[in-house]
């Protein structure tokens, strides 16, 4: 499509004209048709005949139907479950399968063609002119050959370049040579009503190509994996509502003749004040839903679930490999992208064929460039970083203006319902989230611009190599700009804070964070609640108003002047989808993936939120690709390629964060403690094994008249007596030989620790590889058909070569073949 313009420069209309020159020359049909609704725009469009087709699909090793597969289907035992979700196949007419090899000219009496309208589908249609609109020159500037329609987009000179649908989505086509794929899709697949079927994988593929249906086949298979997750996940949280009403730590911190009379000390320096332990008691409930034992166990389900995942989706993928045609698809099909081509001006010889190739750089070159884009990608995470340790100052801060502003002490009497709940904790844990949040999605916003840059200026080979590099650092960026605020909640903050007399500051100004006495758990159960819940409804949101307010912008523009537009036109008034195609959707995915399987030990509804928000993340997406974006150029994909290897790291770094979230973030480590050893002095007397006692044993005295005189709090009248206080450690107390010094009780509790997290990952870790090692990647039933298509795709490409040499030898053919009058004649000059 292209826009006439009296400003628009003389070069402009010549690279043009040359272009649209060397599209012919290579044997494409062009018609230039005037626009409808703005007689400025002018529609060309390219059409490719049989011959070029058949041409570039040999030079592009586009693998085409031999013959029909006559390998027999085993039905599932759960055939009459499945077809209850099932699209009717009255509705949408199953594709038939084909044994298929690579394209040859000279061997085209081989392939199945019974109609050359429908040998190429659409699909491949669009990828072959693709292909040619990629690489046609334009211009010869300096013995420098510029061409490729992506160059002549970005200057202008073009608008825009799309493949067009084949029907309006919401209309059946009326021509019956059209097959309305995109209706079908839209009716069966994209709309809100569908949302409980299965999704017509194989439609999506022959209309979209493979790369987009292998992105909805990996998402549904996610999303119905998430069922068993969301299911154990929400036991466990039925659970600890359960076992809160037995909590009798937290029923201990809530009595006021326990918690009620254990004064506590201040956790800031002189504007903090006393205050009593029930003040947490509505915390201290809460803690008990998300710390219990379930959570452990659920800890370790989700450690087999996830690498369960992993194994089986390595089936599926290879299964999809077959059936689609992508088994050798990055040996045999892909190109190097039009860019790495263009300054391909360096010789070097190919080791292997030791021939002469063109590159772009040097060894020398390349390793400059390699070390350039490593160190902007550093440098890029550590401003990230800068802006955590920014949130981080913004809640040492805040914390003393909620702590001079918010009650410390509770009176069941006097104080109102939200006094109960606001602590200064809380206040400051849910503003940070919300900061954290929002400088989340900004900074998104910039570093997904200069992961491209980036990437751009390495210059990748292929198309794949493109987008695992850059997949690779947009999830590095994503990482630490989602997951870091986590893990200083869950492994950092309130485990380096010294004692009242002798805390520990930052950058010695800012006095470090302190938990609640229940522990930090369930402010980061608070963190991932907002960032993850505030993220999916952002892009949900996102995903449907953008779009759609978009296109209707553009279509009230131009239906001033015509109701009814031709396809090419109302095509173009849709969104376009962008060089990197689903990618950000596949990095929504991963990013919830990890919050996930990352830190699932403090929030067991992490995988009902991530299913929910599938199960609409499915429909969202069918339906913007369906009805909003412009038709995709189809693309051949074999896996779902980097994302594989960052899900695989994902799930081992999980089973290190679970494990170190129970054994330091949470309080289970310490009260198994305390447990097993009440009936041993000196750290219990009860003769009967209780948890009786259990926060007072988490609490060391402190002797107010220690207290510095810089840090020391002015005491309102109500603390004016008091002598001692307590705070949360395991510190040997007043009048002992090692006063504040670490007692021996925490010492076992560390060694508790350690063993604990050493066991689990060992355990977990050993079941992991047992499961690995189990499960293959490929089926017994998919290699025997991979197996099966190779013999028959030789066995028919041998026979026709035994045709050929019968055709021209006679009868002496079948006595050679049949092993008779086998001879050697020895010519000599």
């Amino acid at each position: 499509m292209k826009e006439h313009s009296k400003a628009t420069k003389r070069n402009l209309y010549k690279k043009r004209e040359a272009y649209e020159s060397n599209l012919i020359r290579n044997g494409l049909h062009l018609e230039a048709t005037r626009s409808v609704s703005d007689e400025k725009i002018v529609f060309v469009k390219v059409h490719a005949p049989w011959e070029v087709l058949c041409t570039y699909a040999e030079v592009m090793h586009i693998k085409l139907p031999l013959q029909p597969n006559d390998l027999r289907k085993h039905n599932s035992a759960f055939n009459w479950f499945t077809k209850l979700f099932k699209v009717s196949e009255e509705i949408i007419t199953p594709e038939q399968e084909f044994f298929t090899a690579p394209f040859e000219k000279d061997r085209i009496e081989d392939f199945y063609i019974q109609d050359k309208e429908t040998f190429f589908t659409p699909a491949t249609r669009s990828r072959i002119v693709h292909f040619i609109l990629s690489r046609v020159e334009y211009a010869v500037k300096e013995n420098v050959k510029k061409f490729g329609v992506n160059k002549l987009l970005d200057s202008g000179i073009y608008k825009a370049a799309f493949p067009l649908h084949d029907c309006n989505f919401n209309m059946k086509s009326q021509d019956s040579r059209c097959p309305s794929e995109r209706y079908l899709l839209y009716k069966e697949w994209a709309h809100p009503f569908s949302f409980f079927k299965f999704q017509p994988l194989d439609l999506v593929r022959k209309y979209y190509g493979e790369k987009i249906g292998i992105y909805f086949a990996w998402l549904g298979f996610y999303t119905r994996m998430l069922i068993l997750a969301a299911a154990v996940g929400l036991c466990c949280f039925i659970y600890g509502i359960k076992s809160k009403e037995t909590c009798t730590w937290s029923k201990e911190v809530c009595d006021p003749n326990i918690g009620g009379s254990i004064i506590m000390c201040p956790q800031c320096d002189r504007a903090c004040t006393y205050w009593h332990l029930n003040i947490t008691c509505e915390s201290s409930k809460e803690l008990c839903i998300f710390d219990s034992f379930g959570t452990l166990l659920f800890a370790v389900f989700m450690a087999v679930w996830v690498t369960l995942f992993l194994e089986f989706w390595k089936r599926r993928q290879a299964e999809l490999e077959y059936e689609w045609d992508t088994v050798e698809f990055l040996e045999q099909e892909e190109q190097p992208l039009p860019e790495y081509e263009a300054k391909c001006t360096h010789v070097v010889v190919n080791p292997i064929t030791q021939q002469e190739e063109h590159v772009p750089y040097t060894t020398f070159g390349k390793c400059l460039r390699i070390t350039f884009c490593t160190s902007a990608v550093f440098f890029w995470i550590l401003l990230i970083i800068a802006s955590v340790v920014g949130i981080i100052v913004y809640r040492l801060s805040v914390f003393l203006v909620f702590s001079a502003t918010l009650p410390r002490t509770v009176n069941g009497t006097s104080v109102q319902a939200i006094e109960k709940y606001l602590t200064p904790q809380t206040a400051t844990t849910i503003t940070a989230s919300i900061i954290s949040f929002i400088i989340i999605m900004l900074l998104n916003m910039l570093y997904e611009r200069v992961a491209i840059i980036i990437t751009d200026f390495e210059l990748p080979r292929t198309k794949s190599e493109y987008e695992n590099s850059l997949t690779t650092k947009m999830f590095l960026f994503q990482f630490v700009n989602y997951y870091s605020s986590c893990f200083y909640i869950a492994f950092f903050k309130g485990k380096i804070v010294g004692y009242p007399g002798d805390p520990v500051y930052w950058f010695g100004k800012y006095r470090n964070e302190e938990c609640d006495p229940g522990g930090c758990l369930l402010e980061l159960t608070t963190q991932l609640t907002i960032i993850m819940g505030g993220k999916a409804i952002w892009n949900n949101i996102q995903e449907i108003l953008v779009p759609w307010v978009k296109n209707l912008i553009s279509r009230c523009r131009s239906s001033g002047k015509q109701t009814v537009l031709p396809r090419w036109e109302a095509d173009y008034l849709l969104q376009p989808v962008g060089k990197l195609g689903l990618f950000y959707e596949y990095l929504e995915m991963v990013i919830q993936f990890g919050f996930v399987t990352l830190f699932v030990a403090s929030f067991p509804l992490a995988p009902l939120l991530a299913l929910v928000n599938n199960l609409l993340e499915i429909r969202v997406d069918a339906w913007k690709i369906t009805t909003q974006w412009r038709r995709m150029v189809p693309e051949k994909a074999q896996d779902i390629g980097a994302w594989q290897p960052i899900m695989q790291g994902v799930a081992i770094l999980a089973v290190v964060t679970n494990a170190m979230i129970i054994a330091f973030t949470s309080d289970m480590i310490p009260r198994l403690v305390y447990y097993w050893s009440l009936s041993v002095p000196p750290y219990g007397n009860h003769s009967s094994n209780t948890m009786e006692g259990y926060i007072n044993s988490t609490l060391s005295v402190f002797r107010i008249s220690d207290f510095k005189s810089e840090s020391k709090p002015s005491a309102p009248t109500l603390f004016q007596n008091l002598t001692i206080c307590r705070y949360r450690d395991f510190r040997d107390g007043t009048g002992h030989e090692h006063q504040y010094e670490h007692s021996m009780y925490y010492w076992h509790v560390v060694a508790a620790k350690l063993s604990f997290l050493i066991v689990m990952e060992h355990i977990v870790y050993f079941v992991k590889f047992i499961i690995s090692y189990a499960i293959p990647d490929v089926s017994d039933e998919t290699k025997s058909k991979i197996k099966r298509e190779k013999y028959l795709t030789q066995k028919l490409l041998h026979e026709r070569h035994l045709r050929v040499v019968k055709k021209h030898l006679g009868g002496l053919a079948d006595r050679i073949l049949k092993g008779r009058d086998n001879y050697v004649i020895h010519k000599e000059d």
